[in-house]
């Protein structure tokens, strides 16, 4: 399992994970693209056999973060891809000065709610009809360093 930086020629792979992952809420190419083009951003991927597995990014103002996205391919959950993908923003956030980092997360995703809270992260309060579908959505913060 290689970890990397994200780069032009995976937006398509991404953006095609997304749709897989996120059927009502995937961010589409261009705004993958626009995200790579973000100094604040940084997208990282595991990649293992020239396939990408797993996938998330974070952004990082002053001394605040927020991932605004992880995902792992669904033949590949359960593994510690999602884990590791969060191990590695986390570290960057941090790199980058961040004192605070946020995430949301759908209300009916257990797993990701349990990978979250098993990294320190606590809920905080919840935006009601967050995504598209109307589902809510719990913010979730972690205090680093």
């Amino acid at each position: 399992m290689n970890a990397r930086e994200w780069r032009v020629e995976d937006l398509d792979f991404i953006a095609e994970m997304e749709r897989e992952c996120f059927p009502n809420a995937a961010w589409n190419r261009q705004a993958l693209a626009e995200s790579l083009l973000n100094p604040n951003f940084y997208g990282v991927l595991l990649e293992e056999n020239g396939a990408i597995t797993a996938y998330g990014g974070v952004s990082v103002l002053f001394d605040e973060g927020e991932i605004q996205l992880i995902a792992t391919g669904e033949m590949y959950r359960r593994c510690g891809r999602g884990a590791k993908v969060l191990e590695l923003l986390i570290a960057e956030a941090e790199r980058r000065g961040a004192k605070k980092l946020f995430l949301e997360v759908r209300v009916s995703n257990a797993a990701a709610q349990k990978l979250y809270l098993r990294y320190g992260f606590v809920g905080v309060y919840a935006r009601s009809r967050y995504y598209p579908d109307g589902e809510d959505a719990i913010v979730m913060k972690k205090e680093l360093g």
